[in-house]
């Protein structure tokens, strides 16, 4: 491959596709989107009620619920985007029904991504930076543990709902929208509370909140791996990760592993983005072959311990 092409930045990759290829990856379909997420949700519903009906281990299996139930948060991105389904009142409903159960209000949600791709690693403008990456083991530990993402969901959920809403990434034309999306939230949530205790019902903590808390950290270290450590330049190429992983991570997360060539073009739908990785790929500048490397690199970094030092066993995909 020449020089020429491995140089290709994002715009470039995208502007050469072919009215063809352009038509093709932009193509949106309900029965796609339908069929991934009953399959994602039969799977759900499944270790559900296995853990409901008491069955022999169900403890075990909470955490494997857990996993299933946080990675909706990646439906929820998808359906935010409006490419999950072709549908409009599809992508909003499921929305709504993913952001509740993993505690982001989509509305809001969707202002603060769609900042995050416009200032991608930008550091003064993308939001996603606000918090910062963790750069010693025990930020590290702390951003895992999905305890400050919980405190700051909650935090965003009561403020919108008191209609304390000043964020710059914000259209004003959104904040009445935010706030009543939040107190909606707030209020379903108080009413699934008040059922649970009315009938004496324990078993949303053990199908929705402890799996919920359980799965959280598999999801933190999945996003980690999206942009830590990449650069911080405009190339989407360049500045997001894709991470060469198996079908079963890829079918969990909607393809988002394929996190460069989302950002490369955010109107090509999940199902979609294997196919453009074949047209993206040989320009891609920051990969990793699983996320097991990824952590090992990073964690190693804390130490100052190199890449190649880091990584001394074959590429998995993990």
């Amino acid at each position: 491959m020449t020089d020429d092409l491995m140089s290709l930045d994002y715009r470039a990759v995208v502007a050469g596709l072919t009215a063809e290829q352009r038509k093709r990856l932009l193509t949106k379909s309900d029965w796609h989107g339908l069929l991934h997420l009953a399959g994602h949700g039969a799977a759900i519903a499944i270790l559900a009620l296995l853990v409901v009906f008491g069955v022999w281990g169900w403890q075990l299996l909470m955490l494997p619920l857990g996993i299933l139930i946080i990675f909706l948060f990646t439906t929820l991105h998808e359906a935010i985007h409006g490419t999950a389904f072709r549908t409009d009142w599809l992508n909003r409903a499921v929305a709504h029904a993913c952001g509740f159960l993993v505690l982001v209000p989509p509305t809001w949600f969707k202002s603060f991504h769609f900042a995050h791709h416009r200032h991608t690693q930008n550091r003064e403008h993308d939001p996603e930076l606000e918090s910062g990456k963790p750069e010693n083991w025990p930020a590290y530990l702390a951003y895992l543990s999905g305890i400050p993402l919980w405190y700051g969901n909650l935090k965003v959920l009561f403020n919108n709902a008191l209609g304390w809403v000043s964020y710059a990434y914000l259209p004003e034309r959104q904040r009445s929208r935010i706030i009543w999306e939040a107190r909606l939230f707030l209020l379903e949530y108080a009413l699934l509370f008040a059922v649970s205790v009315l009938t004496e019902n324990a078993a949303l903590l053990f199908v929705w909140i402890v799996p919920l808390l359980l799965g959280q950290p598999f999801l933190r270290a999945f996003l980690l791996a999206e942009h830590a450590r990449c650069p911080h330049v405009a190339d989407m190429l360049e500045n997001s990760r894709t991470t060469f992983t198996w079908p079963v991570v890829r079918f969990v997360a909607w393809n988002m592993p394929y996190h460069a060539e989302h950002h490369a073009n955010p109107n090509v739908p999940f199902w979609k983005l294997p196919e453009f990785h074949e047209i993206a790929g040989p320009h891609l500048r920051t990969t990793e072959h699983g996320y097991g490397r990824f952590h090992r690199k990073l964690s190693a970094s804390f130490a100052g311990i190199s890449a190649d030092e880091a990584i001394q066993v074959p590429s998995s995909q993990t």
